[in-house]
């Protein structure tokens, strides 16, 4: 008689589908949070003292990164750090330049760009919906553009760039870890030191005002520590978590909402106003986004014709 093995519980859909919403929460938050720890300290300062905490925290991960899988996490970790580098230079220095609230819907343009990154990266053609995806978020930016007081900033500039090389993060990605044991946080522990480092070089080149004395306002310190371990250890754990645990669709859904958590902290927190051309347009912005992120029915192979 074979011994019965006791089931190991899976633990309820509930959880992971709370762990993505608060990602998305602390990602939506993240632009505001960022934007009032800029006022006490330069961009360049701020990345590589957030990074460097990050990479410092992480450093345990590091122990085997002479073995076959630390090599490979540093093989991918180097250039994808690189262009992580020049995403936050972009989201900082644009969060710096425009509102919180329109910095958090024009990122979620990656979605609907990263279609066609994958045409150029991957030789994967984008679906003829992309397209009009496309149309429908560059309408909703020029309407959210439009609904601000003023013109359109560096900021916003900024902060598209920053969506194109979001969505050309995920495609070299993807190329560089595609079937290779490479453990995450190692991964995650690479980037971050390239970042931090990256960061804290290139405020040494341009000297002046680019690394001052750390600020000592409580302000500045609990908005880097939150950006430290929320807005990246924690957020890439739980996506990693709950992505495993629940389906594409409900994940695409629950991180969709992140930029309507942004605004609303923008407004709630720091004040700031959208207009009704403004809202229109962030709404146009995740309403394609999310479309972008839903599965396509495959289509049903034809029966085969028995002729006599």
């Amino acid at each position: 008689m074979t011994e019965m093995k006791p089931r190991t519980a899976t633990p309820p859909l509930w959880i992971a589908d709370l762990m993505l919403l608060l990602v998305a929460v602390v990602w939506g938050t993240s632009y505001g949070v960022a934007k009032q720890a800029l006022a006490y300290y330069p961009v360049l300062g701020f990345l590589a003292v957030r990074f460097c905490l990050t990479l410092l925290i992480l450093a345990p991960t590091l122990r085997n990164v002479l073995k076959p899988e630390g090599l490979a996490a540093l093989r991918a970790g180097l250039p994808l750090g690189g262009i992580l580098l020049a995403i936050f230079l972009c989201e900082t220095y644009g969060v710096a330049h425009t509102r919180a609230a329109n910095a958090a819907f024009l990122i979620s343009l990656c979605v609907v760009f990263t279609p066609f990154a994958e045409w150029a990266v991957l030789r994967q053609r984008p679906d003829t919906s992309a397209f009009a995806l496309t149309f429908v978020s560059l309408l909703g930016a020029y309407l959210l553009t439009s609904g601000l007081r003023g013109d359109v900033t560096l900021g916003d500039g900024l902060m598209l760039l920053a969506a194109v090389l979001r969505a050309l993060m995920v495609c070299f990605t993807k190329r560089l870890t595609h079937g290779k044991a490479i453990p995450a946080l190692t991964l995650t522990a690479i980037q971050s030191g390239v970042v931090g480092i990256g960061s804290l070089v290139l405020a040494l080149i341009v000297g002046g005002d680019a690394l001052q004395h750390l600020s000592n306002q409580p302000a500045f310190w609990l908005g880097t520590v939150y950006m430290v371990l929320f807005c990246t250890i924690f957020a890439f754990f739980a996506q990693n978590y709950a992505v495993s645990r629940s389906s594409p669709t409900r994940v695409s859904l629950l991180m969709g909402s992140e930029p309507v958590f942004g605004a609303l902290f923008a407004s709630l927190w720091l004040g700031e106003h959208l207009g009704v051309l403004a809202w229109v347009g962030g709404a146009l912005i995740v309403a394609a986004s999310l479309w972008a992120t839903l599965p396509r029915p495959q289509p049903r192979p034809v029966p085969e014709k028995a002729y006599a």
